[in-house]
């Protein structure tokens, strides 16, 4: 893949010049600061949706900018190969609990806390259709996510700038988890919010207003809920009992 990550690079660099490059001065043998393998696992980590942007540039001490531009060449390279990485199983906020995973395999607080709120009893369907619905939806928040980021800009992206960026606070299949819950009028957005310690009400607000328009054009609104939940610990406690049999 290095030659093609090279081309990526030169092609967004012309782009940005706006023309072919000219001859320059000074040191042309220079290092780029991340190597062709550090690329590659440095934009699996952000697609599969491990961390965001901000959390890798602050453990490598360099930009969130920095880390897009590699991001949008390489991941650009992956897909013209068809691959897919899928996300991954845990997600990680801070940088204390992805080297503590890394040190001693401990799961993250918000990992099993969405296990708990991925449920069937909470969902109203199997762990493997709910991944299959927010794979079905991926692309769909990805190009909601640039419709809104053009409505803000008024114009094109500028070339070089990056794109496709998914909600920092919360991944793709977090956020479909969350609107399916309130959705299905189990709780408000308020205990969601306790639920997940690290995220607002209005944050939370913001993904289902978002997620709810997906899942009506494909007439995919979960139907409601028979139970309706007051407070975070009685949520938790429904979906960490019994067997994973769906109800509705």
């Amino acid at each position: 893949m290095a030659p093609l990550q090279a081309a990526r690079a030169q092609e967004r660099h012309s782009e940005q010049r706006g023309g072919r490059a000219r001859r320059a001065t000074g040191n042309q043998r220079a290092k780029p600061l991340f190597d062709d393998a550090t690329r590659v696992m440095l934009t699996l980590l952000y697609q599969r949706q491990v961390c965001s942007m901000k959390l890798l540039g602050d453990m490598l001490e360099v930009t969130p900018n920095c880390i897009g531009h590699l991001v949008a060449e390489t991941r650009r390279v992956l897909e013209d190969h068809g691959h897919q990485p899928g996300y991954a199983p845990s997600r990680f906020t801070t940088a204390d609990a992805l080297m503590a995973f890394l040190d001693t395999a401990e799961t993250p607080t918000r990992t099993r806390i969405m296990e708990s709120l991925s449920h069937p009893r909470l969902t109203g369907m199997s762990r493997a259709e709910l991944d299959a619905l927010a794979r079905r939806l991926a692309p769909r928040q990805v190009a909601q996510v640039e419709r809104a980021s053009y409505q803000r800009r008024g114009a094109d992206r500028q070339p070089g700038s990056r794109s496709g960026v998914f909600p920092q606070k919360l991944g793709d299949r977090e956020r479909v988890v969350v609107a399916i819950l309130y959705l299905r009028r189990l709780c408000t957005l308020d205990i969601l919010a306790d639920v997940l310690g690290d995220v607002s009400r209005s944050s939370i607000g913001n993904v289902v207003r978002e997620i709810r328009p997906l899942l009506a054009e494909g007439r995919l609104l979960p139907p409601p809920a028979t139970t309706r939940y007051r407070t975070a610990t009685e949520l938790l406690a429904t979906a960490n009992e019994g067997t994973d049999t769906p109800t509705s």
